[in-house]
């Protein structure tokens, strides 16, 4: 019996310069988390095996820099991407009133073939700062905003305590899946 060939998913985290999209990736694919704010620069990735409905799938996520200096790396990243992940920090209005601007950019730069459909994700991440007490940005708020794109899954995580986490890239893998194209067997 002929093996077939692992389908490679790529998933693309973009959000504002500190809000945690290292540090999701980190818990997700390590189990590790670091108090140490390292600015990424360019672009990083990790991979994770996933099995789904009896189908082995690697997962390459890829982690961008927040910083607008390094925004114009992004379309060699951004191509061929098969799910989005938008991270705003749930203690910081900016970062979610950019949200748009991430998506808007992500839509130009990557061009997906159908962008009404294209698989986005959005992770409010923080939710254990200072026991929910800095909270900024409702989960009512986010999730209007969510519904208003056509219905985006939304998760509230703490890449820190890890909550939420694995659940938001099961969510973000089905997705990714959902927009690869079906492989002959």
């Amino acid at each position: 019996m002929a093996s077939r060939r692992r389908m490679l998913l790529k998933v693309i985290i973009l959000g504002d310069s500190g809000v945690g999209k290292t540090s999701l990736m980190n818990q997700y694919v390590n189990r590790k988390f670091s108090n140490q704010y390292k600015a990424t620069i360019g672009a990083d990735f990790l991979t994770k095996e996933v099995q789904f409905e009896d189908r082995l799938f690697t997962l390459q996520i890829w982690d961008t820099a927040g910083q607008e200096r390094f925004q114009s790396l992004g379309v060699a990243f951004y191509r061929g991407a098969d799910c989005c992940v938008l991270v705003y920090d749930v203690n910081v209005a900016k970062s979610f009133d950019n949200l748009n601007n991430w998506r808007e950019e992500f839509l130009i730069q990557a061009s997906p073939s159908d962008p009404e459909n294209f698989p986005f994700v959005v992770l409010g991440n923080k939710v254990d700062v200072d026991g929910g007490n800095s909270r900024v940005v409702s989960e009512k708020k986010a999730k209007a905003w969510c519904a208003s794109k056509g219905n985006i899954p939304y998760f509230e995580t703490s890449a820190k305590e890890g909550f939420n986490v694995e659940a938001a890239f099961q969510c973000i893998a089905k997705n990714a899946l959902k927009n690869e194209p079906e492989e002959e067997m």
